[in-house]
């Protein structure tokens, strides 16, 4: 087969987890989603196992069943800003809603991020799905799911168009003439669409890397449609290498057929793996883990993805609920996933609570076993990297010490940066700027 990129890698600093658990465990910090150090020491062991990037997921709407690390926890960009001063190489993504922001005021903040961090900053784009966010916004009902799609490739046009509005050569700062800027160099975007009216120009330029690099999560018809129409990357949850297999050909091949390479989109399934001395120890862990959660607790975080949905009213130790639509307006591909599975299965409500509370994969024992699902992921084109997860408190610098050494020495993972920006290190091009590139076509 055709040798790709090198095998990359992005983590998830979550606090204190996203598990609905894992702030009980014995060894776990309680306030890590709020802890300044906790992000510096995440980040900084992440850049040591030469990661490329470090996530920040975020969400608008709570209620008292969030999981904890919601209902207490760093707003994105601000955090990144913060970690670009303690690190140096590794990239800095955040989540951004495009359904309850402008596009004026978020573009200008992650070109800011960008600047700050000298070319290392990304924006996870999403689109809000739960319902309860537009209570936090005003009176406006939430956009239905395929509106929702509409609204953010319109909104991620204006934020590339306003990412461009200053040629790379603008700034001229002569003090000798007295001239700060070329005006020739200056672009109003003159936006008007069917959600947005944007003039700009905005009022901060293009960094070393061009735009920020822009990643998607949505698996859902939709999403795929927007990831292969406008993302650098996307990051996916399959459960199996045969569903990651799938999504990896799919989101290509739409990309292939909107005129881009394959190589412009890079897949970034998550996992959280568990690692032990023996498959017996990781085990475990494992178990430990999922032991933290009462089956109350379970059923509060499986509504979560229902719209809050109270399961409780229903038999545990019966099959799984007929629900009919519900849920297809806020995380589609995930509910219509675990209707789908309860359904071939024969789950019981009680199975799907705890089994969803706690997912287990295959990601499970030695870091030897890890390494060997990461490269047969990677090797058969079900993955481009992996965005990983810590599954428990200490599992990440577990597995810098433990598996990153491991896919060094197979030479599939980089031993050092390649890169000083965030795309460069993922083998992207700089965007050019669309008035440098039209003059140069006249």
């Amino acid at each position: 087969m055709s040798r790709r990129k090198q095998l990359k890698l992005g983590a998830i600093i979550h606090g204190v987890g996203g598990h609905v658990g894992a702030w009980r465990h014995p060894d776990a910090i309680t306030d890590a989603s709020v802890n300044i150090d906790f992000y510096k020491q995440q980040a900084q062991k992440a850049e040591e196992g030469k990661f490329d990037l470090v996530f920040i997921a975020d969400g608008l709407y709570i209620t008292e069943q969030s999981i904890p690390h919601f209902l207490n926890r760093f707003e994105p960009i601000t955090i990144l800003s913060a970690l670009a001063t303690v690190t140096e190489h590794i990239g800095l993504v955040g989540t951004v809603s495009t359904s309850y922001s402008e596009p004026f005021t978020i573009a200008r903040q992650f070109a800011s991020l960008d600047h700050i961090s000298r070319g290392r900053a990304g924006w996870n784009v999403v689109t809000s799905p739960l319902e309860g966010s537009a209570k936090n916004f005003g009176d406006k009902p939430h956009p239905t799911h395929p509106e929702r799609y509409k609204i953010a490739k319109e909104y991620l046009e204006v934020a590339r168009g306003l990412w461009d509005s200053w040629e790379d050569d603008a700034f001229v700062r002569n003090k000798e003439t007295g001239q700060f800027f070329d005006p020739k160099k200056l672009h109003r975007l003159d936006h008007i669409g069917e959600y947005f009216k944007v003039q700009g120009p905005l009022n901060i330029a293009r960094s070393r890397q061009g735009h920020p690099v822009v990643f998607q999560a949505g698996s859902s018809e939709a999403g795929r449609n927007l990831a292969a129409i406008s993302a650098d990357a996307v990051f996916t949850g399959p459960e199996s290498l045969e569903e990651a297999k799938l999504f990896y050909a799919d989101v290509k091949r739409r990309a292939v057929e909107l005129g881009r390479s394959k190589d412009d989109i890079a897949i970034f399934p998550g996992i959280g793996p568990i690692i032990g001395k023996t498959d017996e120890e990781a085990e475990q862990k494992y178990e430990q883990l999922a032991n933290l959660v009462t089956i109350d607790k379970a059923l509060e975080y499986l509504g979560r993805f229902f719209e809050h949905h109270d399961f409780k009213q229903y038999p545990l130790d019966e099959p799984f609920p007929e629900l009919g639509e519900l849920g297809s307006n806020s995380f589609q591909s995930g509910t219509s996933k675990i209707k789908q599975l309860a359904k071939e299965q024969g789950l019981t409500l009680r199975q799907v609570a705890l089994r969803t509370a706690t997912a287990k994969t295959e990601f499970i024992g030695t870091p030897e076993k890890i390494a060997d699902l990461i490269q047969k992921w990677y090797e058969e084109e079900a993955a481009d990297g992996f965005i990983y997860h810590s599954a428990y408190p200490g599992s990440l610098d577990e597995f810098v010490e433990l598996v990153v050494p491991i896919l060094q020495e197979r030479g599939i993972y980089r031993t050092e940066y390649e890169a000083e920006t965030l795309r460069g290190n993922l083998g992207l091009p700089i965007p050019a700027n669309r008035y440098t590139l039209e003059k140069a076509q006249v």
